[in-house]
């Protein structure tokens, strides 16, 4: 607290908003039918996810370390789309666009959580691809229930707390000036660049923030499946090859949808609208949880067996239960 005090200057009258004002969509026309479409995408994300989970939970066949990432994957995206689609509506179809400070805070830190969470999980199944290719004979030692749950509960906790921080420096700012933050959500960055103070620790830590949550487990990824890459050029028939990649199918589709938005839009914001620009963001937080349980259902064998398996053991208990 002390290094805070210090970077902030002595003798610092702290003043605190009472409230912040989302600007959000404003100026883009026809924007209440992107409201309804937000509306239909947490619709469909709920019921996929909960469809996931529910799977995953019912048959046994699925309790493997794999999907217990996968179960997580579900919960976050889940808990993600309910904490972020019900309060844009909220907030814009509403006209609800005073948000109290505390509340500004809390939702950017459950925003700002799931969106770690879903990085750090595709970290957690990219490893698990890894080594299912790479040490076949070794998968059931080296990746089991007991290594899985501790790694997503290590992700949790690291999340959680990089996460706190950077709220905590958010406390430490004094906003004399405007309190309208030019986003879709209580953003961090938006947040400090509003500061009248030195805002120093909460921009470090920001750059810090992104290279952890994205940058990190994207290159993670990227050299696992380098790896993946080198080991099936050693396999000797094409048809192993595409057996063995078809099961990175689903995972690669899932990085592609979270990464490549962000990085399309990163890349090309200085060439974009601002509106646009948020627009374009508000779709990369909102598609994920929505296409992650199509992508897993459509690509994954194992669950569409356990679907089928499920239906018909639920088919067959009407049919008992009617005689």
């Amino acid at each position: 607290m002390n290094l805070f005090n210090s970077a902030l200057g002595k003798n610092v009258t702290f003043v605190r908003p009472e409230y912040f004002i989302v600007r959000g969509f404003i100026g883009i026309p026809h924007i209440k039918y992107y409201y309804v479409f937000l509306f239909f995408v947490y619709i469909v994300s709920v019921l996929g996810n909960t469809a996931v989970m529910a799977v995953i939970y019912l048959d046994y066949n699925l309790r493997t370390p794999k999907y217990i990432a996968v179960f997580n994957l579900a919960f976050v995206d889940l808990f993600g789309s309910s904490a972020l689609i019900p309060k844009l509506l909220d907030i814009f179809l509403f006209n609800h666009r005073y948000v109290p400070s505390n509340d500004c805070l809390t939702f950017l830190f459950f925003c700002y959580t799931c969106l770690s969470m879903q990085s750090f999980n595709l970290v957690a199944l990219s490893y698990d691809r890894l080594i299912a290719i790479i040490y076949p004979l070794h998968y059931q030692v080296m990746v089991t229930h007991r290594f899985m749950l501790s790694l997503i509960a290590s992700f949790w906790v690291f999340v959680v707390t990089v996460v706190l921080i950077a709220v905590g420096l958010l406390t430490r700012l004094s906003f004399c000036k405007s309190v309208v933050i030019n986003s879709y959500f209580c953003d961090h960055g938006q947040i400090y660049r509003l500061a009248c103070n030195d805002y120093t620790p909460s921009y470090v830590f920001g750059v810090l923030l992104v290279a952890l949550i994205l940058w990190f487990p994207l290159a993670f990824i990227v050299l696992s499946y380098l790896c993946i890459g080198y080991a099936l050029s050693k396999v000797a028939t094409a048809q192993e090859r595409y057996r063995a990649f078809k099961t990175c199918t689903a995972h690669l589709s899932l990085v592609a949808i979270y990464f490549l938005p962000i990085l399309i839009t990163f890349t090309m914001s200085s060439n974009i609208h601002p509106n646009a620009r948020i627009i374009n963001l508000s779709l990369t937080s909102v598609f994920p949880p929505m296409l992650n349980p199509i992508i897993y259902v459509l690509q994954t064998q194992e669950i569409k067996v356990s679907v089928k398996r499920l239906l018909r053991i639920r088919g067959k208990f009407k049919i008992t239960t009617n005689k």
